[in-house]
């Protein structure tokens, strides 16, 4: 009876461990890639003006979205100053080629604030731009934790902070996750490239394709790197070609001069 009750008790334990192994449980704080999947699309938040939007109807471009708060006093505002950056220097058109999202995980967080860090925002781009091509929305704690579970961005209440990440996180005009860029620096090139990516699906300009042809995604040094190989294996086939057209012509000229004198 002894042994039975030891071997029911480590059989309980096993049974136990092998659960806690299974259920891999959400980390309270970063970011957890979820390249390749589609947001949530039924959340609804109010933009700077107080309207009830839905994702669903915004989200039909690329679009960037960052996780903030607008009391933030760390990164968030660091964040959101280099976006201005980098719209003034992007030779992209915001609200035409590509939108931004900002959308304050502080569910305590109203519209009001919403506007007044829209306007702020937008008078330090250097070049006229569309406003609705930056939105900045608020929301309920459910909608927000739907949102931000399905982009894998995790954060955490400190005090009257909060505990987060930093990123730039990209989606597809049908809502996909195309690319995390880490940090509150990034180079216009950089999110370019990540702007044409996810632009895929839809017409894209031949410029954007060549652009696309040259350069990958490093995931290591998280950026943007001249692809060596692929240009190199490209010159190489372009002169194999050369050279095969050049066989094939050479004969023909020959044979006709020879046709010529007789």
């Amino acid at each position: 009876m002894k042994n039975l009750i030891v071997i029911f008790f480590f059989l309980t334990v096993a049974s136990g461990l092998g659960y806690s192994n299974q259920e891999q449980p959400k980390p309270p704080v970063g970011i957890v890639e979820k390249l390749g999947q589609t947001i949530s699309m039924d959340e609804e938040f109010y933009d700077e003006n107080g309207n009830l939007v839905s994702i669903k109807s915004i989200i039909n471009k690329p679009t960037i979205v960052t996780f903030v708060y607008y009391k933030c006093a760390g990164i968030c505002n660091p964040l959101l100053k280099e976006m201005t950056g980098i719209v003034s220097k992007m030779d992209l058109t915001l609200g035409k080629d590509y939108q931004i999202l900002s959308l304050s995980f502080d569910h305590n967080e109203k519209p009001e604030l919403g506007k007044e860090k829209k306007e702020n925002y937008l008078a330090e781009i250097k070049k006229p731009v569309d406003p609705s091509g930056w939105k900045f929305f608020t929301g309920d704690s459910a909608n927000i934790y739907r949102l931000t579970d399905a982009a894998g961005f995790y954060f955490q209440r400190s005090g009257r902070d909060w505990i987060h990440a930093a990123s730039l996180i990209v989606l597809s005009p049908q809502g996909k996750i195309t690319r995390y860029l880490y940090g509150i620096q990034h180079l216009p090139f950089d999110v370019k490239m990540a702007v044409i990516e996810a632009s895929e699906g839809k017409a894209t300009p031949t410029i954007a394709k060549v652009l696309k042809f040259c350069y990958s995604y490093d995931p290591d040094g998280k950026r943007y790197a001249f692809n060596y190989t692929r240009i190199g294996f490209a010159v190489t086939i372009l002169f194999v070609l050369i050279f095969i057209g050049i066989f094939l012509i050479k004969p023909k000229k020959k044979d006709s001069g020879k046709a010529s004198k007789i």
